[in-house]
């Protein structure tokens, strides 16, 4: 190596670190560690109205749901799709009772959401979800759509257990 090029090497500036990817930015070609699985990420889903979004992550042929909400921390679920059938986006009661368990309301919303990628509703528009949890802990997740239901079961999961990493 030259003298010159040892003095352009010391005096440059060193690149940048990379920045995090933050949990709320995430989007599809993104890959997502979940509970030491590894997802990537194929589609993404933002309430315009809230501090959320709900990911669509793949691994092989398995499909799960990470919901992301920030309020005074960053708070995960990680839920599955089940089947199921309501009959009126009128009619969802306070409380669902599904193999056994008994799922009480704990909150209910709605708003215009975002999409990008593969996600169950494949265009933005307003959005209804219902968020139930047992007394066990267990989450259950309604959400209607242009006549549309999607039902989800899932339960939290510690930040500690999520790492979220820029895709290529």
């Amino acid at each position: 190596m030259s003298l010159f090029k040892r003095l352009k090497n010391i005096v440059s500036k060193p690149e940048p670190p990379r920045a995090e990817c933050g949990a709320l930015q995430i989007g599809p070609g993104d890959v997502c560690e979940v509970s030491l699985v590894t997802y990537q990420v194929v589609g993404r889903t933002q309430n315009l109205r809230r501090n959320q979004v709900v990911l669509t992550l793949q691994d092989g042929v398995d499909i799960r749901y990470l919901a992301i909400e920030e309020r005074e921390r960053i708070a995960y679920a990680l839920y599955v799709p089940i089947d199921g059938r309501l009959d009126s986006v009128e009619e969802v009661p306070t409380t669902l009772e599904l193999d056994g368990t008994i799922y009480h309301l704990e909150e209910q919303f709605s708003g215009d959401i975002h999409v990008v990628g593969r996600t169950p509703f494949m265009q933005g528009g307003d959005q209804h979800v219902w968020q139930f949890q047992s007394d066990s802990r267990k989450l259950l997740r309604v959400e209607w759509q242009d006549g549309r239901f999607m039902l989800y079961e899932g339960e939290d999961v510690l930040p500690a257990d999520v790492r979220v990493m820029r895709g290529s």
